[in-house]
């Protein structure tokens, strides 16, 4: 089995700054990307941020300049720093990692608990 343990998550004013982590443990093999989704209430779940295994970056637009993604292979973990947060920034945000357990098996998509932030004065 495969857990995502997220953690950083609260209340900020807005231009505030939050970091986020995700620990990824278990039956590991490889990772071949780690990531961070969002969903606010009553919107979709979107992509925010995610990290390949060889450090290419997506960051969607709206976090673009704003948001830093990086990750510690060694420990299994990513981090998102967020910086000049807004008030819609507010959102449940989701670690995922597409993660490979045994040596041939197929990659798959894990998710974590989710954590929320808040940005609000």
């Amino acid at each position: 089995q495969v857990q995502l343990v997220e953690s950083g998550g609260g209340l900020v004013q807005p231009g505030g700054s939050l970091r986020l982590s995700c620990a990824a443990s278990g039956n590991i093999f490889s990772i071949n990307g780690m990531g961070w989704y969002r969903q606010a209430p009553g919107k979709e779940r979107e992509l925010v941020a995610f990290i390949s295994s060889d450090g290419s970056t997506y960051y969607a637009d709206s976090v673009k300049g704003r948001f830093t993604i990086s990750r510690d292979s060694a420990k299994n973990t990513t981090y998102l720093q967020m910086d000049s947060l807004k008030p819609e920034d507010t959102a449940v945000y989701y670690c995922n990692a597409v993660i490979v357990t045994y040596p041939y098996y197929p990659a798959r998509s894990y998710w974590g608990q989710g954590t929320q932030v808040t940005v609000s004065s």
